[in-house]
């Protein structure tokens, strides 16, 4: 009998599923910022549908390599890969998408600061930030969230210029398999009137 791995399921309906209950909608335009081989992209790009697409960026292009496999096997054309250097620039234009998922990534940096201000560029005005902030001080610790708890990573995002608006539970991939955390979505404060 052949057993799915968490990723096919993921993968089939789960993550789109998901991604549709954390805010994507048919024609948003979506950066998935740090999306190695794809588990957030190819559903997202599944749920934007034609008239939406997903910038897909990393710096490893061995990942996206193998998220552009993916996605021809699905028959998705609207996933754009960009391999980064490292630099906390994305090169899009001000304004240009709806959606940044920044899932399982921003542990990995140390000058946040300068990522959310790039985030709040590129994001339209009604756009939506969603954060995984895995490997925070109460779940599984590592690298520069270590020492932060997820109340102190809240409050570092909404210094940087947005506004919580929701907090999930919920069941998503984290690497290969299912794993139970926290989504934290936020708005920018020009949403509120709040910055020019």
């Amino acid at each position: 009998m052949n057993m799915k791995s968490d990723v096919e399921i993921w993968l089939e309906a789960e993550g789109a599923n998901f991604l549709r209950k954390i805010g994507l909608k048919p024609g948003d335009w979506v950066l998935d910022f740090g999306c190695s081989s794809g588990h957030y992209s190819i559903p997202a790009a599944q749920v934007v549908g034609e008239k939406g697409g997903v910038y897909a960026l990393d710096k490893e292009n061995n990942k996206l390599s193998q998220l552009r496999e993916k996605a021809e096997e699905k028959g998705l054309s609207n996933i754009e890969t960009h391999i980064t250097d490292g630099e906390l620039k994305v090169d899009l234009p001000d304004q240009s998408v709806n959606v940044i998922l920044a899932y399982d990534v921003l542990h990995y940096l140390d000058r946040r600061e300068k990522l959310l201000a790039e985030f709040d560029r590129i994001l339209k005005k009604e756009g939506l930030l969603s954060v995984y902030p895995k490997h925070h001080k109460d779940d599984y610790p590592l690298s520069n969230f270590a020492r932060l708890s997820l109340e102190e990573i809240i409050k570092e995002i909404e210094r940087g210029g947005f506004s919580l608006r929701e907090k999930f539970f919920e069941r998503l991939i984290h690497d290969e398999n299912f794993n139970r955390g926290y989504v934290l979505n936020f708005k920018p404060l020009s949403f509120f009137g709040e910055k020019s």
